[in-house]
């Protein structure tokens, strides 16, 4: 393990430029003095609070590094410590670990797909037909209990999702569709179930793969005539999918056209929910499957 003078050094370094509470304080005075410093804070309580979380985890992964890593030689422990002590070498610590991370995590990709045969794995769920054609009239089923589900979720209560039952609700048997000010919300239960952030980013890119299959798929059996392709969009153009971090939710597709519009509520039912949503969430949710690398024209 770490020494306790490791463990010194590494905090000396890490928190030299953050203020300090002065000596003699009482316990009342120590609160109200860290609540002054949060609050003078260059951008305020919450980037203290980032800033403090973020300095405490290199703290944790440089005293594992120091355990059983590279910074079990001191010199390279000394050299990053000094590192440590600088806003830009703190921020160059961190790419470090960042890239690192992707390097580790592709590699456990490589390794998985080396172990198994490649499977494609089918749609979570289906939707009831009966309950899609009320979507395409637009007739809504109100909060059911998946809605109440959601709700009661503990990370849904402290984010202050739904402080107020949202007006336009369809609830199906996979989870359900919020109707927001210009925007369907999408929230599947199976995703919110595993945990909602980790999905935020699997939604992008199975939404990102969806386009391109479908583009190509397309462009082989339509084979339209020059200056044609783009008048024929698959998804229509009044479209465009968000991911689902502002309102925590699996995705959402914003349209810049009336919600009321016919044919944009047909393709969402018919298309999007009735066959893409449930194949993009069986993706989303397998931590086995591996999406591929995104070209740079879909960013």
């Amino acid at each position: 393990m770490a020494s306790d003078l490791d463990t010194v050094r590494v905090l000396r370094a890490l928190f030299n430029d953050m203020p300090r509470a002065p000596q003699g304080l009482s316990q009342e005075e120590t609160m109200a003095w860290v609540q002054q410093s949060m609050t003078e804070y260059e951008g305020g309580d919450m980037a203290y609070m980032i800033e403090h979380i973020t300095r405490n985890s290199m703290l944790d992964i440089v005293l594992r590094l120091r355990e059983d890593g590279y910074l079990k030689d001191d010199a390279t422990f000394a050299d990053t410590l000094d590192l440590l002590a600088t806003p830009d070498g703190r921020k160059s610590f961190m790419d470090r670990c960042i890239q690192a991370q992707k390097s580790a995590d592709a590699t456990s990709r490589l390794i998985n797909r080396a172990k198994r045969e490649w499977t494609d794995p089918l749609p979570l769920f289906s939707s009831d037909p009966g309950m899609l054609a009320r979507f395409v009239r637009g007739e809504l089923s109100g909060p059911g209990p998946l809605y109440a589900e959601f709700k009661a979720r503990e990370d849904v209560r402290e984010i202050g999702v739904f402080e107020q039952a949202p007006d336009g609700i369809h609830e199906f048997s996979w989870g359900f569709v919020v109707e927001d000010e210009g925007a369907w919300l999408f929230y599947v239960a199976d995703v919110w179930r595993r945990g909602t952030v980790g999905c935020f980013d699997r939604f992008f890119s199975a939404w990102h793969q969806a386009m391109a299959a479908g583009a190509a798929a397309f462009s082989a059996s339509e084979a339209p005539a020059d200056g044609e392709h783009d008048a024929h969009p698959l998804v229509p153009t009044c479209l465009q999918m968000d991911d689902g971090i502002a309102t925590f939710s699996s995705l959402a597709l914003q349209t810049s056209g009336p919600m009321c519009d016919s044919e944009t509520r047909r393709w969402i039912g018919e298309v999007f929910i009735d066959h893409m949503l449930p194949t993009m969430a069986a993706r989303v949710v397998d931590p086995n499957y591996d999406f591929p690398l995104p070209s740079p024209a879909t960013h």
